[in-house]
């Protein structure tokens, strides 16, 4: 192989597969990415065994071939070429890769091209495309609350699956760790409506999310039980999908919370942000105490000291003592897109339900604690 890019393509490419790499590899091919060159482009491919990533990138390809080079080292030594020269790569010497960049010359040990995996996708039966604006705000305002216990490994990823039918049908993210739920929807787009409940890995989706920086770009999503593929211009991701059912999660979803709070989502943020300065990172706890059109915060921190805050909020029901993590409370407003949130509560022991005041395409669930 021997080629020769640009700089700057060569980096984009390398930055959108290298992130799948771990650092620490018991398997040595998995260190490495596949560099191909054919056909005036250079393909590069990096997996994990359960994502992987390809892009290309236009090149002059002086010979056709492949071959796999530490896929971090090969980004350190390309983000530090200078911007607007050229990187030449060749394979000739036949154990080595030298990479030229101006005066700089670097010998990459090479591993056989033949041993690399390949995260064989199979057949997708399902196929559908959607704005990414769209996808990425499904992702965004569920992602937060996925679960990091591996014990409840049907909980580390973030549910997708219609609901409904035909016109009414809508695509729904849902993701919990047991102590929040965040669900977004969107109307199910054509083609998506035989789609399969999925649930795909926390690890995607955050490569999913960086992906997705452009909200001009349409998605092409293909699924099958197992795995999804998403194309994303010239980026292609394939991703193996949790095999896990996840729990029915409108069980937990409240519908009769009777008594209605409704505060400004910057005011709100901002008053348990003060007052959970004083919080230690065991005990998070903050209560609100709510009586007429007022809302007073307290944390109390024995090793510390103590906080409280009132603001005005909107409130005529019977007066409510209840204490939620302030930390998945800031999650939760981070969320919020709108002036004005909505909190419907109980009782001091119940789930508690978030939205925004004018929208009604996402919903968040939060369980108290005791204070």
């Amino acid at each position: 192989m021997k080629v020769t890019i640009e700089r700057a393509n060569l980096l984009a490419a390398l930055n959108h597969v290298h992130r799948v790499v771990e650092r620490r590899n018991t398997i040595p091919i998995l260190s490495n990415v596949l560099l191909r060159a054919e056909g005036g482009e250079l393909f590069l491919k990096a997996t994990d065994l359960d994502v992987e990533i390809l892009d290309h990138a236009p090149a002059m390809v002086e010979q056709a071939g492949s071959t796999t080079v530490p896929a971090l080292m090969l980004y350190d030594i390309v983000r530090k070429v200078p911007d607007g020269g050229e990187i030449s790569l060749d394979t000739s010497d036949g154990s080595v890769m030298t990479l030229r960049a101006g005066r700089a010359r670097f010998q990459l040990q090479m591993l056989p091209d033949a041993d690399f995996p390949d995260l064989n996708a199979g057949d997708m039966p399902v196929s559908f495309s959607l704005p990414a604006k769209d996808f990425r705000r499904l992702i965004d305002r569920t992602q937060f609350a996925i679960s990091t216990e591996e014990t409840r490994y049907y909980l580390n990823g973030i549910f997708f699956h219609i609901n409904g039918e035909g016109d009414a049908a809508r695509l729904r993210a849902v993701a919990t760790d047991g102590h929040r739920l965040a669900k977004a929807e969107m109307p199910a787009p054509a083609g998506s409506l035989e789609m399969p409940d999925i649930i795909v890995p926390r690890k995607t989706v955050g490569e999913i999310q960086k992906l997705l920086d452009d909200p001009e770009q349409t998605i092409q999503v293909e699924l099958s039980d197992t795995k999804i593929r998403l194309t994303i211009n010239h980026i292609t991701l394939t991703s193996k999908l949790i095999d896990g059912t996840f729990p029915d999660y409108e069980r937990v979803i409240p519908k009769a919370n009777d008594k209605v709070m409704m505060v400004a989502t910057g005011t709100f943020k901002d008053a348990v942000d003060r007052v959970s300065t004083i919080s230690s990172d065991r005990g998070r706890a903050v209560k609100l105490s709510l009586s007429s059109d007022t809302l007073a915060l307290a944390v109390n921190n024995p090793d510390s000291g103590s906080a409280t805050d009132e603001i005005a909020v909107g409130y005529d029901s019977d007066p409510l003592e209840i204490g939620f993590n302030s930390r998945y409370l800031l999650d939760i407003t981070d969320q919020l897109n709108t002036d004005k949130a909505v909190f419907r509560l109980a009782d001091p022991g119940s789930p508690t339900l978030i939205q925004d005041e004018d929208d009604a395409d996402a919903l968040f669930v939060l369980m108290p604690m005791r204070v």
